[in-house]
């Protein structure tokens, strides 16, 4: 079986059906509804078989919708969707959606908290843990202020499967790297935690970016991560505040570096298949 082809992360959201806090006016070119229809021509285009559904908003209404999305279009492989960490019924709620076959994952928006240190705070942990006893992936949505927290994380749940979204938010544009690069160098050195090659040319400045400004942050993650814990993911469509898909697929190739079909093939797809459970044939 050939290699599945896989976008390990991209959005959709309907502005008719729910609310999102974080559409301010500085995201107003994509303050409008996406849906599957209007990604999938550029997935046939590039050759990508599968995506991998990522939470916009902190409701499990949206969580459940994304799994009727997942059954209606089989190229979504896995939803990663937002539950209540603190939900007194947390248990009873992941065992429900584990019933659904592409439920993969959970993801917070841990940096929109106020309070920086969220994610260790005794009541989350305990909602993690629940994600830890059912090896439910946990997708870590951070900028650098939030890094050194992750090993405590672990350290609290060391079976809990950990990715990195989006190379946690580097300040690309600031060209800001080496607190960031120390902190994911720690983070790295932890042998089951992941990260997503995604979200970075909106941390870089919108309308000049180039892949050269991208590159030092790649060749930090490939060198800490190496390809066997790397996935890409577009970011679709809060990249379209930057670039294109084209642009960001392409700059990701150029970003990690030249690659063995081996390397490619890890990178691409199988890492995120392997991370998230996906299943399916390309």
């Amino acid at each position: 079986m050939a290699d599945l082809v896989v976008d390990s992360h991209q959005h959709f959201w309907d502005i008719a059906r729910f609310e999102y806090p974080w559409m301010g006016p500085e995201v107003a070119p994509i303050a409008k509804t996406f849906m599957p229809p209007d990604l999938a021509p550029t997935l046939a285009e590039l050759g990508i078989d599968r995506t991998v559904l990522v939470q916009a908003r902190s409701a499990l209404e949206e969580t459940t919708w994304f799994l009727e999305l997942a059954t209606e279009y089989d190229f979504i492989a896995g939803v990663v969707g937002w539950v209540d960490l603190l939900d007194p019924n947390l248990p009873r709620v992941l065992d429900h959606l584990l019933g659904h076959p592409k439920f993969k994952g959970v993801r917070h928006q841990v940096h929109d908290e106020p309070d920086e240190a969220w994610i260790v705070r005794d009541d989350v942990l305990r909602g993690l843990r629940e994600l830890a006893k059912r090896d439910i992936p946990y997708d870590l949505l951070l900028r650098p202020p939030h890094l050194k927290y992750a090993p405590r994380v672990v350290d609290r749940l060391p079976n809990l499967p950990l990715v990195v979204d989006h190379i946690a938010k580097p300040e690309i544009a600031d060209g800001t790297i080496d607190e960031w690069t120390r902190d994911m160098e720690r983070v790295a050195a932890i042998p089951h935690v992941y990260c997503k090659v995604s979200g970075m040319i909106t941390e870089a400045d919108w309308d000049s970016w180039t892949p050269a400004d991208l590159r030092p942050y790649g060749e930090v993650v490939v060198e800490q991560f190496g390809y066997d814990r790397l996935m890409f993911g577009s970011d679709w469509p809060v990249c379209l505040l930057a670039g294109t898909y084209r642009q960001v697929w392409d700059a990701a190739h150029t970003t990690v570096g030249p690659l063995s079909d081996e390397e490619h093939a890890k990178v691409f797809g199988r890492n995120a298949a392997t991370f998230y459970k996906l299943t399916g044939e390309a």
